[in-house]
């Protein structure tokens, strides 16, 4: 399986655009061919130790059954609609794809 995280930071650090990402991340990218498990959500706050990276407020998880499918992911249109809409509202994004055993 590979496991695509992206964690997003934001221009507009507000609540409101916080939960607009969160819910374009559900439109767009949840139910694509080949994912076997997705979640968006935001920085657990009260997760504070030193080890915790906290630089970011949005957090996508999508775990693909195989490479073809993340491959297949990438270029599909709802994906680019997802870029394409949200874009301007990043600051920053940060992907960490591995492979993982489930």
């Amino acid at each position: 399986m590979l496991a695509h995280n992206v964690f997003f930071s934001l221009n507009d650090p507000s609540g409101d655009a916080i939960d607009r990402l969160v819910a374009s991340c559900h439109k767009h990218l949840k139910d694509h061919p080949g994912v076997v498990f997705f979640a968006a959500g935001t920085l657990a706050e009260d997760l504070a130790r030193p080890v915790n990276d906290r630089d970011f407020h949005v957090a996508l998880h999508v775990v693909f059954e195989d490479r073809a499918a993340h491959d297949r992911y990438q270029p599909s249109d709802s994906h680019q609609q997802f870029i394409e809409q949200n874009r301007d509202t990043w600051s920053q994004v940060r992907v960490f794809d591995s492979i993982v055993d489930g």
